[in-house]
C-alpha cells in the first residue's frame, strides 16, 4: 500500500502538471522544449506485453495541438532495484507512443535513496545508459519570499515540505501560507493538508500556529484518506529507523535487502521487538532470528 507521502508527492504534480518541467529547467538545469501547455498524461505505459507497467505521474507538454515533449515523474522513498529495470521500459514506451523526448523525474525525500537513484543504468547496448534526473531535498530551493510563493505555489509546497524544519523554517512557513492566497478553497485546503501530513510534529505545531486557527481540520478528501493512515504509518518508520541507528553504532553490517526489510515493516510489535534484539545481536541474521 502507498504511503501518504508517497501519495502527497503525486498528488501535487498532479494538481500542477508543469511543476516537473519548471523544476527540470530551473532547480535541475535540464533543457526541455519550448512548450505552451502542460497537463497529466496516462501513466498506464504498457506496450502489448502481459507485464502491467504504470509510473506515478506522467506529464505532457504541448505546442498547439502537438506533444513536443513528456515527463516520467516517479516518487521513491526506497530502494528498489526492479525500478532498474521499469524505469527505461516507462521512457521507451512513452516515446514510442508520443514521438518526442521524454525525461525521468524521480523525485527522492531522502537524500541516501537519492543517491541511490541518480545511479547510471547501463542498457547494455554499447553508449546506451539512463541516468535518472533526481530531485532531492537539497536540491529543492529554499522559498522564503511570499510574493515569489504567490506566483508559485507549488514551488513553496515542496519548499514546505523539504525545509519547513529547517534553520528559515518560519520564513519557509510564512512563504507557503502567503502562496495560498491565490488559490481556490479546495486547492489550498489540499495544499495544507499536504505540507501538514509531511512536516515533523514541532514543524506542523509552529504552521498551525502561524495559520492561526486552533485546532487544524483536515478538510480534503485525499487528506481523510491518508492522514489516520500516516500517523500509523509514521510511528512504524520511527521504530524502523531507530531499529537501523541501533546498528549502526554498534557497527553490525546491514546488507541493502535487510535493509528494505526493516523500513517496509508496519508490525509495530515486531519493530519493538527488533529495537531491543538490536542492542545484543552479533549479527543481522540474529536480528530476524
Amino acid at each position: 500500500m502507498p504511503s501518504h507521502v508517497h501519495e502527497a508527492l503525486i498528488e501535487l504534480f498532479r494538481q500542477r502538471p508543469a511543476l516537473a518541467a519548471e523544476l527540470l529547467r530551473g532547480q535541475l538545469g535540464v533543457a526541455m522544449p519550448s512548450y505552451a501547455h502542460a497537463s497529466v498524461g496516462s501513466s498506464d505505459l504498457t506496450d502489448l506485453t502481459p507485464t502491467e507497467y504504470r509510473a506515478d505521474a506522467v506529464t505532457v507538454l504541448t505546442s498547439g495541438d502537438a506533444p513536443v515533449g513528456a515527463v516520467v515523474i516517479e516518487v521513491q522513498l526506497r530502494r528498489d532495484p526492479a525500478k532498474r529495470w521499469s524505469w527505461p521500459v516507462y521512457l521507451t514506451t512513452l516515446r514510442a507512443r508520443l514521438q518526442v523526448p521524454v525525461v525521468l523525474l524521480v523525485v527522492c525525500p531522502d537524500s541516501a535513496v537519492a543517491t541511490w537513484c541518480a545511479a547510471s543504468i547501463d542498457l547494455g547496448h554499447p553508449d546506451w545508459a539512463l541516468r535518472p534526473v533526481v530531485i532531492a531535498p537539497d536540491r529543492v530551493p529554499v522559498l522564503t519570499d511570499p510574493e515569489e510563493a504567490v506566483g508559485k505555489p507549488e514551488l513553496a509546497v515542496l519548499s514546505a515540505m523539504a525545509h519547513g524544519a529547517g534553520i528559515d523554517g518560519d520564513k519557509v512557513l510564512s512563504a507557503f501560507l502567503a502562496g495560498l492566497r491565490a488559490l481556490s478553497d479546495d486547492q489550498a485546503n489540499l495544499y495544507t493538508d499536504l505540507v501538514l501530513m509531511t512536516l515533523p510534529a514541532a514543524a506542523r505545531a509552529r504552521l498551525e500556529e502561524l495559520m492561526s486557527t486552533g485546532t487544524y481540520e483536515y478538510k480534503s478528501e485525499f487528506a481523510r484518506r491518508y492522514y489516520g493512515q500516516g500517523r500509523e504509518e509514521g510511528r512504524a518508520e520511527g521504530e524502523a529507523r531507530a531499529v537501523l541507528g541501533v546498528l549502526e553504532v554498534r557497527g553490525i553490517s546491514v546488507p541493502d535487502a535487510a535493509r528494505e526489510r526493516i523500513m517496509q515493516c508496519l508490525d509495530l510489535e515486531q519493530l519493538e521487538t527488533w529495537v531491543r534484539r538490536a542492542v545484543t545481536v552479533s549479527t543481522i541474521e540474529e536480528l530476524f532470528a
